[in-house]
């Protein structure tokens, strides 16, 4: 019975689609890099719809993003640290964080999401990213893995 409701509920919307003047594409891209210290992932998503009224074509998108940093070392090594500061920039725009550490850290992984109507990321983009945490400073660059 179930089968019969999904498939009623998927022709239903096919035979919809089909009857509107509307054409919306869908696109995901993930970024991925890494230095010797950090590594780095980037997912942007995007919906752009097209429709036909009254003899005009409108356009809408719908953006998201999430970005997660992550420290690859052990948590020993990071014991000492009192300040992570990250930053990266797209084609869509930029986007950064810190912390601070009042005691010592047990984990180094930062997130980030987002949602907008704005400007759209490419797939053959390169995305640079610098963490700066301590003395030290480490830029990488994403790179799409998408298929």
């Amino acid at each position: 019975m179930k089968d019969l409701i999904f498939v009623s509920i998927i022709m239903i919307t096919v035979l919809l689609t089909a009857c509107s003047n509307e054409s919306v594409v869908n696109d995901k891209f993930t970024f991925i890099g890494e230095g010797e210290y950090w590594e780095a992932e980037y997912v942007f998503e995007s919906e752009e719809t097209q429709k036909e009224k009254d003899g005009r074509t409108t356009f809408s998108t719908i953006n998201s993003d999430a970005f997660t940093l992550s420290y690859k070392g052990n948590v020993e090594d990071i014991q000492t640290i009192e300040k992570v500061e990250y930053n990266y920039k797209t084609s869509a725009g930029e986007g950064s964080g810190s912390r601070e550490f009042d005691e010592p850290p047990t984990d180094i992984t930062f997130k980030s999401n987002s949602s907008d109507n704005g400007a759209k990321v490419y797939k053959d983009e390169v995305i640079p990213v610098i963490v700066s945490w301590g003395d030290f400073e480490e830029s990488f660059e994403l790179v799409n893995r998408s298929e």
